[in-house]
């Protein structure tokens, strides 16, 4: 630790040294000793180079990574010199800092980077009606004024709305463009989730209705009570920044064993030290049932409980035939289903071994570890529920949380662990305030399901959920806060999409994939380039950042572009925006809450004078609060201190099993249900229909998809299952322009040893990947931590196609993932398939040499 500190104090920020300072931080992020060192190395860097002056400021760190962190800039003379993160106070277990990862500590490179788009442009080739639309991708871009550029988006707005009618119209991500539309008539919209998987849609009516969000699992103090911690399909490590790993390595030291099932050994299972278990993508829910079946035949109450019968005829409805809903056929109960009573098929360990690929012994181990064990933790990933016909998993892993109990007790939990809650879940003790802005409402009730959006452009129908087909005519995109060319399904058919419609309009900062694709383009303002805000990130902080820098060149922030467009099209902005910016920051400080030391109720966090609100400039009410508004927009962050046995814990279903008559959870039978027929019953009016019980489907484009005949289990022609991890090098796509990032972080793609070998493929040669939605190539990452017969391809590289072969060589995941609605509309990222051979092209050179996507006007 001794060179890292001396290395600190030597720092330099140049383009190597930013890639070594970072690789240093993330190595050492997850050892407890070396984070306050690290801070006090940070704040020596910038003042050293800064002459002793500047001023530290929190910046925004806002895009969707998986987490919120402290996120500091040093100002000198209007110039952002250095960043650091949290150093607020000292760092323990009970009360950790905030501390951001290595794409946080390059938001500085993202904000001035060279391919910031400057001035509203326009394709060359494009007139009223799309022009040569067959271009957009490929076109030149020009220059325009901001006065032509509004002038354009209204003048055709209003051609379409009157040929096509605002239905036409669809807007994604909403946000303030989609107000605008909606003052106008309205838009189509759409809905959907590139992380949640089938969890979005089914949480609730299963009864586990806390469980997508942040009241599904007990929190971090408790975790440190589990005995075991399986992590299924989730890895933190890569997928969850600021303190989730850090909270697990807690639970490891007080105890803990960790297993981990994915089909790759994850930085996580490293850290942890955990068992792995290989599975193919899109099978968990058959290794699940196989495991509850060995708990079912193994079970003996006196000398081997495995089952905790108690819970299950106490909480949960349609195990057996005996707690089966009214009306149900007794029949359809899942113990029944478990031992192929009536179908013949009893779900064995060498029954799921054959679809899952994890050995029959090792499956009865695992359900004897997880059954004989008295509290366990059983945490998944949103990964595993990403996938076609993802409801059946969801159903799956809750069944077996409820057969085994583990639930509502302390270290005993069932649910997901991700995003800025993975490992600490319960009512969030800080609440940020609201923007005192009116609602605006949609005359256009059409919200096309993400799933088919682009299948919707191209064939004019879409599914209404609860109603059925629609027609639709598409004619005008308009893209806001989304990239959703780049991560939703099927980039070719959205490409596709794109050149059909006869407009299509992106705000951005740079030249996205939207961007790329679009006859016009708005330059728009970062973050830091805002009034602020107030964001909420774990459960025991929030956090608020405000200006760092006036927009740069000619952008706009979304609230300006929206009314600018509102006042061309004759509409009064203030009846959308009836305050400033500043305003609705100021709302949001001065509605911020605190919980009480009671662990109930709430508080104002900050305390406001008059002379507050006067210096500000704004309309507010003086307050008392736990700390003075000044303090909070200077430290950007408010921590509740934490430790054992204070009043914040929370155990996730506790009230309800205490008492599950007066605290009912949100299912139609208030109680945890197997059985679901509400699950069903909405299935009718979808895609696919879903079991009431779980029940192993063959995922669309999953496993068995792979053979041309599943009985003589011969190849086809797509044999290789292709997954898409989440990267340090990126959130989602965002990130993946920023050079220092991609030379930081190669993006290969995966490739088990075994398949290598059998392929001739050596590490770091050109491989294509390619299937019936699209090929892209990548160079290829060998390596012995991976299931054979899967890729890992990671998720969000931009697309960057050869217009003559239509190859992809950024390596988007999305290129192969088809357009296939299932059940009630989950996007199936993780179940895609493809061939995978050695390219014959040219080999790719590392794409932190490449070019940017810089725009240039003459």
């Amino acid at each position: 630790m001794f060179d890292l500190f001396k290395k600190a104090q030597e720092f330099k920020m140049s383009r190597r040294s930013f890639i070594g300072w970072s690789s240093a931080i993330a190595a050492t992020a997850a050892i407890p000793v070396s984070r306050g060192l690290v801070a006090k190395a940070e704040a020596n860097i910038g003042m050293e180079d800064s002459g002793g002056e500047g001023v530290w400021k929190t910046a925004a760190c806002w895009h969707n990574c998986g987490s919120r962190c402290l996120n500091k800039v040093l100002v000198k003379d209007g110039v952002v010199i250095r960043q650091k993160t949290d150093d607020t106070h000292p760092d323990s277990p009970d009360f950790p800092q905030q501390r951001g990862c290595l794409r946080g500590r390059s938001q500085r490179k993202q904000v001035f980077n060279a391919d910031r788009l400057k001035y509203p442009m326009k394709r060359k080739n494009w007139e009223p009606g799309g022009g040569k639309k067959e271009l957009r991708g490929k076109d030149q871009w020009v220059r325009i004024s901001w006065d032509e550029a509004l002038d354009h988006i209204v003048s055709e707005t209003n051609r379409i709305k009157k040929k096509y009618g605002n239905e036409s119209i669809y807007v994604s991500g909403g946000a303030d463009i989609g107000k605008v539309f909606k003052t106008q008539g309205g838009c189509t919209e759409s809905t959907g989730t590139i992380s949640w998987g089938a969890w979005l849609y089914t949480y609730e009516m299963l009864g586990v209705g806390e469980g997508l969000y942040v009241n599904g699992i007990n929190d971090r103090l408790d975790l440190r009570n589990s005995q075991l911690i399986v992590l299924w399909g989730a890895n933190p490590a890569w997928s969850t920044m600021g303190s989730p790993t850090y909270n697990y390595l807690q639970a490891k030291k007080a105890g803990a064993r960790f297993i981990t099932i994915d089909p790759l050994y994850t930085d996580s299972a490293s850290v942890f030290d955990a068992d792995w278990v290989p599975i193919r993508p899109g099978t968990d829910d058959a290794l699940a049932l196989g495991m509850m079946y060995t708990l079912l035949d193994e079970d003996d109450p006196a000398t081997n409980p495995l089952v905790k019968w108690d819970f299950l005829n106490k909480y949960t409805i349609g195990f057996d035939k005996d707690h089966m809903p009214e009306g149900a056929d007794p029949k359809d109960n899942f113990k029944d289903y478990l031992l192929g009573t009536y179908d013949g098929q009893p779900k064995t360990p060498e029954w799921a071994a054959e679809i899952c690929g994890v050995e029959p012994s090792r499956i009865r181990s695992l359900a004897r570890e997880i059954g004989g064990t008295e509290r366990v933790a059983l945490l998944t990933g949103w990964a595993p529920a990403r996938i076609n016909n993802g409801e059946g998993w969801v159903q799956t892993f809750s069944t077996l949380g409820m057969m085994t109990g583990h639930m509502g007790s302390s270290g005993n939990m069932t649910g997901v662990s991700c995003w800025e809650y993975a490992g600490n879940n319960g009512p969030m003790l800080l609440k940020g305030g609201g923007a005192g802005l009116p609602s605006i409402d949609n005359p256009v009730d059409n919200l096309m399901n993400e799933n088919e959006i682009w299948d919707a452009v191209l064939n004019g129908e879409f599914l209404q959920k609860g109603e059925g087909k629609r027609k639709v005519d598409i004619q005008f995109i308009y893209h806001n806060y989304n990239a959703h060319l780049q991560t939703r399904s099927s980039i070719g058919r959205g490409i596709e999409a794109h050149r059909k419609v006869e407009f299509v309009v992106t705000n951005a900062y740079a030249l996205t994939t939207n961007a790329k694709y679009s006859d016009i383009v708005l330059p728009v303002a970062t973050q830091w380039e805002t009034e602020g805000a107030v964001k909420g990130g774990n459960r025991e902080i929030l956090i608020n950042w405000s200006k760092i820098i006036d927009p740069l060149y000619e952008s706009k922030t979304d609230i300006e572009i929206a009314k600018e467009l509102l006042k061309k099209f004759g509409t009064n902005p203030d009846e959308v925006y009836p305050i400033s910016e500043k305003q609705m920051y100021f709302n949001q400080l001065a509605g911020s809450e605190v919980v009480k030391e009671n662990g109930v109720d709430y508080e104002p966090l900050c305390t406001i004078t008059a002379q507050d609100i006067k210096e500000w400039g704004v309309e507010g009410t003086p307050q008392q609060g736990r700390i003075p508004l000044k303090e909070f927009v200077d430290t950007g962050i408010y921590q509740i201190p934490r430790k054992p046995g204070d009043n914040y814990g929370f155990i996730a279903y506790k009230d309800f099993i205490d008492n599950p008559e007066e605290n009912p959870v949100s299912s139609e039978s208030g109680k945890f249900e197997i059985y679901c027929r509400a699950l069903n019953e909405a299935s009718k009016t979808a895609f696919t229909e879903i079991p009431p019980i779980p029940k192993y489907m063959a995922k669309a484009e999953g496993y068995e998809s792979t053979f041309e005949n599943w009985e003589t289990k011969k190849k086809g022609k797509y044999p290789y299952q292709v997954f898409n991890p989440h990267y340090l090098r990126r959130s989602h796509s965002t990130f993946d322009n920023v050079p220092q990032l991609r030379e930081a972080w190669p993006n290969p793609v995966y490739i088990s040893a075994q398949d290598a070998k059998k392929l001739g493929i050596k590490e770091g040669e050109t491989v294509l990947m390619s299937n019936e939605h699209g090929k892209t190539i990548r160079p290829a990452k060998i390596v012995e931590t991976l299931m054979p017969g899967t890729i890992a391809l990671p998720h969000g590289a931009w697309v960057d196609i050869d217009e003559e072969t239509g190859v992809d060589r950024g390596g988007a995941d999305n290129m192969l993932v088809g357009f296939v609605p299932t059940g009630l509309g989950t996007s199936g990222y993780n179940t895609a398939r493809c061939n995978l051979e050695k390219w014959d092209g040219e080999q790719l050179e590392d794409d932190a040499k490449w070019a940017q996507r810089i725009i240039k006007f003459d």
